[in-house]
């Protein structure tokens, strides 16, 4: 499938249809934890199915979980019966260390769960694409180096943090293709780590690497849709939108009608109902007051899917989420 065809096709339409970011909440309908959906493949791909199915969302989208990567490293994980997994410690912190560091496998930790699942709801979802979720290439690096002492190293030992960015790299290519011939049509790729960086730090970390992962897997059967969700962003766009995704999707720290005012007419952007304050801790009224909020500020935007602004919480409350596809549909 074109799936910058059907995106575009998607946002030009008279009718509003969205396509948040939503995977996690699913296990609530399976009777599941995180835990236990984070670590089956089959249920990965029930996920997909159930919000495939019981939605009208665009695209089905695998989990958004980042710590798949950093693992699959040799990053220690903590899990959680109630939260996405989180990295802890640091397993890069000098430039020895990261010369010693090993492109993995595609058969390192749940990596290779990951794509079955992928594979298994290609099987089960015909009616609409599939995106599958990774992780871009600084945010890795940050979860490798710890997210706080990266922003350290980029200034006392910048040669450092490249040589794990050339890693991330090439695994993250590997990776992608491994979805693509897994079935999926194009891959969500998030690099919220980057959204902290000034421009000119962003132009050297991030903005090469995720150009250079684009351009290794993107062509007219399948696209990469690009996740920041940080509060530099709309200083980063001109940089964020020469990456040459085929949409660029923007978290709730920024204001969504500013980022389309500034972006040009062939970037397609999506956001960004607030998926903590909203989907999270909302009621179904906050969120199609949200949603309706949002969609009068932006609907006029020929470039513009509807969204939440990042990843929606697993415990998120169902008659939420359903809240917001109601609005749209109105």
């Amino acid at each position: 499938m074109n799936i910058s065809k059907f995106l575009w096709d998607a946002a030009k339409s008279d009718s509003q249809r969205g396509l948040p970011i939503l995977s996690f909440p699913a296990s609530q309908k399976l009777g599941v934890d995180v835990e236990q959906l984070v670590k089956n493949s089959e249920l990965q791909a029930k996920a997909m199915e159930v919000i495939a199915k019981e939605t009208d969302t665009l695209t089905a989208i695998g989990l958004m979980d980042l710590s798949v990567e950093a693992e699959a490293f040799g990053a220690e994980v903590k899990f959680s019966k109630n939260e996405i997994p989180a990295i802890v410690g640091q397993l890069v912190s000098e430039e020895e260390e990261a010369k010693a560091l090993q492109i993995p496998s595609l058969d390192a930790g749940r990596i290779g769960v990951c794509v079955e699942g992928i594979r298994q709801a290609k099987e089960r979802i015909t009616d609409k694409p599939l995106l599958a979720g990774t992780i871009g290439p600084f945010s890795l690096a940050g979860r490798l180096m710890d997210v706080t002492e990266i922003m350290y190293i980029c200034y006392d030992e910048p040669e450092t943090v490249h040589i794990v960015l050339e890693k991330a790299t090439e695994f993250l290519i590997q990776y992608g293709a491994a979805m693509k011939a897994a079935g999926a049509d194009g891959i969500m790729m998030a690099e919220p780590l980057a959204g902290i960086l000034n421009p000119e730090m962003a132009e050297e970390f991030s903005v090469p690497y995720v150009k250079r992962i684009i351009d290794a897997l993107q062509d007219e059967e399948f696209g990469i849709v690009y996740h920041n969700c940080g509060n530099s962003v709309p200083r980063m766009l001109p940089a964020i939108f020469s990456q040459n995704a085929v949409a660029y999707h923007f978290g709730n720290a920024v204001k969504m009608d500013e980022i389309l005012a500034a972006a040009p007419a062939d970037a397609l952007c999506m956001g960004n109902v607030d998926p903590a304050s909203q989907f999270a801790q909302g009621t179904p009224e906050s969120v199609y007051a949200a949603t309706k909020e949002l969609l009068e500020k932006c609907g006029k935007y020929k470039n513009f899917i509807p969204s939440s602004g990042c990843d929606i919480p697993a415990h998120s409350k169902w008659e939420n989420i359903e809240a917001f596809f109601e609005a749209l549909k109105n």
